[in-house]
């Protein structure tokens, strides 16, 4: 939340006809003793925090960690051999097609040209009539 100039200055109008202006400034001065405290125990806090929690599961964690390595490596290399397996049998898959095409091409052909030859002879004996 940010404040602007206009929104501090009604609060100080505020707390000017609250307080008066003869208190505004130890006012100011407790407000001021009030944070400093504050800070200083959220410092506190969080230090023992750290300390007594998030250090020790940094610890714990470790070994975890160096036990993980090796199965994240495994998991790496069984990935790999996988895509290398699927890029093979993509591979395979289209050097088998591509003959099924040449094939059935190369039986259209010939089938084609016995009817052409059976037409061949037809002809020459319709001649010789």
């Amino acid at each position: 939340m940010k404040l602007g100039l206009g929104e501090i200055l009604i609060i100080f109008v505020v707390i000017l006809f609250i307080i008066g202006p003869d208190k505004i400034p130890s006012f100011a001065k407790k407000i001021g003793e009030g944070l400093k405290a504050f800070r200083s125990a959220t410092k506190d806090m969080t230090k023992e925090l750290k300390e007594n929690v998030v250090d020790p599961l940094n610890e714990a964690s470790a070994p975890l960690r160096e036990a993980m390595e090796p199965l994240e490596e495994m998991k790496n290399e069984i990935n790999k051999s996988v895509s290398d397996i699927k890029k093979d049998v993509a591979g395979l898959n289209s050097s088998v097609k591509a003959p099924k095409a040449e094939t059935k091409a190369a039986e259209a052909a010939p089938a084609a040209a016995p009817e052409a030859q059976q037409e061949a002879p037809a002809a020459p004996e319709s001649e010789q009539n």
